[in-house]
């Protein structure tokens, strides 16, 4: 009886034990934002292809995260009315408002201090893209050869999308289950094979020892 108690503790622990998502790696970046009332929404292009309209307001903020579900969105209220209202319009160019937030510092690199969030209102020819409106606004900016923006106003001054695991200091990334498409994960799959064995180990062991009596 003692054994078959702590081969069912045994099974009971390796079945929790899969059941708990591992944390799963998040990256440091800066997301971009599109603003529209009082909500902020995951930008479905990227600053260089998108082109505001005048009176648009966009966001960008620097964090750790997964991917855009997991993504923190720029900090406190913002209207264009706030941030552009005493800069008059004019002929062949367009407003745009943005609200840059540098994050806090538990998502910051090591040894990094994040400067306050700002605002900014770039005044840009009518064609420009978002990318071009930060540039009139917050340089210096930093791109990597893939294109993907690095710093604003040079912060950070080092680093690009780089891996964050769990384990390390800020934020602890794996908010979400392993599975990212909301279906059992790989190893809970494991887990419950290596239960199944278990139990099969366990009624070999008691039809042994029944033959054996």
């Amino acid at each position: 009886m003692i054994r078959r108690a702590a081969l069912l503790s045994l099974l009971t622990g390796l079945f929790l034990a899969t059941m708990s998502p591992a944390h799963a790696a998040g990256y440091r970046y800066w997301s971009f934002w599109d603003r529209t009332g009082a909500t902020w929404t995951y930008a479905t292009q990227g600053p260089s292809t998108a082109v505001p309209s005048d009176g648009d307001v966009q966001g960008f903020r620097f964090a750790v995260s997964e991917d855009s579900a997991d993504a923190d969105k720029p900090r406190g209220t913002a209207s264009f009315t706030a941030i552009c209202g005493d800069t008059a319009a004019r002929d062949g160019r367009k407003r745009v408002a943005l609200v840059i937030d540098f994050g806090t510092a538990a998502d910051a690199p090591s040894g990094a201090k994040p400067p306050a969030s700002r605002t900014e209102c770039a005044v840009v020819p009518r064609d420009a893209t978002t990318a071009e409106a930060l540039a009139a606004a917050a340089k210096p900016l930093r791109y990597s050869t893939n294109a993907l923006l690095c710093a604003i106003a040079g912060y950070p001054e080092a680093g690009c999308g780089e891996q964050v695991t769990g384990t390390e200091k800020g934020k602890q990334p794996g908010k979400k289950s392993a599975s990212s498409d909301g279906g059992p994960s790989v190893g809970l799959f494991a887990g419950l094979a290596a239960i199944a064995v278990l139990g099969a180990a366990a009624v070999w062991q008691a039809r042994r020892r029944r033959n054996a009596a």
